[in-house]
């Protein structure tokens, strides 16, 4: 069984439709990839599996239970984190309240909540200088670890992430993605939206193509990362 099924999804805002007819899986300990192109329905189809838009079709099944309906802070709750686009980190906090205010859902004991931001912050050293600082106050880069290290404070099964290259130099996209693999061998799933194809199918164990709001290609990440289709409009490599 896999620990994330959408099925049949479409999502609106309004009269403007999104995505229609999703249908894509994510097992255990495996990370998965999103890609297309700008507007193509990325960034609102993970909404709909944060809970943050509501599906006008289709279902949503995590670990086997149906949260097509269920509140965003019930499917944090669940083991489902979301690191969003523009990282959107709460600029006035300090970066050690950032992760404590991530960790709201999960109701740590003291003790805990200090040895789960301990572990963070040896995941991101970067952060540990900085742990005092104003999140303002940080480059885009460690805004992007604050995001997902604030994602990590729920202990989630399943990690949502949306862009998390970009606007960074590419010596830091290196650094977010090195994490990224780290994570892979932690017990988390990843479902990550990216526009650098490249990195991530390199990153990814499959991935599916999403345009125009419709999944129109999927496969291993491997396969996909040679497929000329693929090279020519999402590599800059031509057929030829």
């Amino acid at each position: 069984m896999a620990l994330l099924e959408v099925s049949g999804l479409g999502l609106a805002y309004g009269p403007i439709r999104a995505a229609e007819d999703i249908s894509l899986q994510v097992g255990a300990d495996e990370i998965v990839a999103i890609i297309g192109g700008n507007g193509a329905g990325k960034t609102s189809l993970l909404k709909g599996i944060a809970g943050l838009l509501t599906p006008t079709t289709g279902t949503v099944r995590f670990s086997g239970e149906d949260i097509t309906r269920l509140a965003p802070h019930r499917r944090v709750g669940l083991g489902i984190a979301l690191s969003p686009e523009g990282r959107q980190v709460f600029p006035d906090q300090s970066v050690a309240d950032n992760l404590v205010l991530g960790a709201y859902a999960r109701n740590f004991a003291r003790g805990e909540l200090e040895a789960e931001i301990e572990e963070k912050f040896a995941l991101f050293p970067r952060l540990a200088e900085r742990r005092n600082q104003p999140a303002l106050t940080l480059s885009g880069g460690e805004q992007q670890m604050l995001a997902i290290a604030r994602a990590l404070m729920s202990r989630p099964r399943l990690l949502l992430l949306d862009e998390p290259s970009l606007g960074l130099a590419p010596i830091i996209v290196r650094d977010v993605f090195r994490i990224i693999e780290t994570l892979r061998g932690r017990g988390i799933s990843i479902l990550i939206v990216e526009q650098m194809a490249n990195l991530a199918l390199k990153v990814s164990n499959r991935a599916y193509v999403i345009e125009s709001g419709r999944i129109t290609l999927d496969g291993k990440s491997a396969d996909l990362l040679h497929d000329p289709r693929i090279r020519a409009a999402y590599l800059g490599v031509s057929h030829g």
